[in-house]
């Protein structure tokens, strides 16, 4: 892998063997001149996930509405298919690309690879390594949502429902992403120093809802006194409650549940008293994906970061939220 080189000297000698400027190190990023109409990618991870399947509708609704062109693929959860999706879209020479990164590392070098074949790339929902590629330099944008204050706002809630005092077994969401890793770090610092509340248990259950079922099986065999689940993403939160009312466990009043992302049948459950609470993740991207390519294309500056608002919905509020729900 190249590693950045900046200094002048060196370049000038790099250039003069007629070696040239390592990918993404340097350089402005791709022009996106203005038109009517774009033919854009879109390398989806996953189809088989409440809140990617409306991430996808609202992109293709969106690009709809503003007569543009949406070539969508699907990884189906592999890394290695949507890099395989991104080198695809770069051969069919799209005019720019929207990408939910599956993991940090990889997609950052898949970044590079669009910047170098002049496709600007505008990420949704999921970041990559700043190391190997910046906003502003390498892609246009992150637009998303604030993921480590999601994990905060998690934190606080069930700190203040159990009175600070929990056995809390953590699902957590794919490993190697953008919100697992600040999911959790927002949690853990928002229960740190309260001696009552411990994570007795924590492992990846990859934002999937069979596959959190299953690990909170498991989980619940290995600590029968659980009192608390924290869940990444409502679809683990979701399996979670099915292992536990599967074991004989009331999820709500015996152990309190709460995720992430705001679905519909999230909400439903807190109505139910099921789910304690859910931190909304709005997948609705489409009018700001558009918006933003659209001003970046026009010559307009574009943030590093842009961050997408979010609620948290309890016993409160959640049947007023079911009337927008995804």
């Amino acid at each position: 892998m190249w590693k950045m080189i900046s200094h002048p000297l060196v370049l000038s000698i790099l250039s003069g063997c007629g070696i040239q400027n390592p990918i993404g190190t340097t350089g402005d990023l791709p022009k996106l001149e203005p038109k009517s109409s774009y033919r854009l990618g879109f390398a989806q991870i996953e189809t088989n996930i409440a809140w990617r399947i409306a991430q996808t509708e609202s992109m293709k609704e969106e690009a709809t509405r503003r007569g543009h062109q949406l070539i969508c693929t699907y990884a189906d959860g592999s890394e290695a298919k949507q890099i395989s999706d991104v080198d695809s879209l770069i051969a069919q020479k799209v005019d720019a690309i929207f990408i939910p990164p599956r993991s940090e590392k990889p997609l950052a070098r898949a970044v590079l690879k669009a910047k170098a074949a002049g496709i600007p790339v505008i990420l949704l929902d999921r970041g990559v390594d700043t190391s190997i590629a910046k906003a502003g330099r390498d892609y246009v944008t992150f637009i998303g949502s604030d993921f480590v204050e999601e994990g905060r706002m998690a934190g606080q809630w069930l700190l203040e429902a159990t009175d600070g005092k929990a056995e809390i077994i953590q699902l957590e969401g794919t490993v190697g992403s953008t919100p697992a890793s600040d999911r959790r770090r927002g949690f853990e610092e928002a229960i740190a120093g309260h001696e009552g509340m411990q994570i007795i248990a924590s492992q990846s259950a990859d934002f999937a809802r069979d596959k959190a079922r299953k690990v909170m099986e498991t989980l619940l065999q290995a600590h029968p006194n659980v009192t608390a689940v924290y869940a990444h993403g409502d679809d683990m939160a979701i399996g979670a409650i099915a292992a536990l009312e599967s074991a004989g466990r009331q999820p709500g009043t015996e152990v309190l549940v709460v995720g992430v992302d705001g679905s519909r049948v999230a909400l439903e459950l807190v109505v139910a008293g099921k789910l304690g609470a859910t931190i909304e993740c709005n997948p609705r991207f489409g009018p700001k994906a558009f918006d933003v390519l659209e001003d970046y294309a026009n010559g307009e500056s574009i943030p590093a970061k842009i961050i997408n608002p979010d609620r948290i919905f309890d016993a409160s509020n959640a049947a007023e939220g079911l009337k927008t729900a995804f």
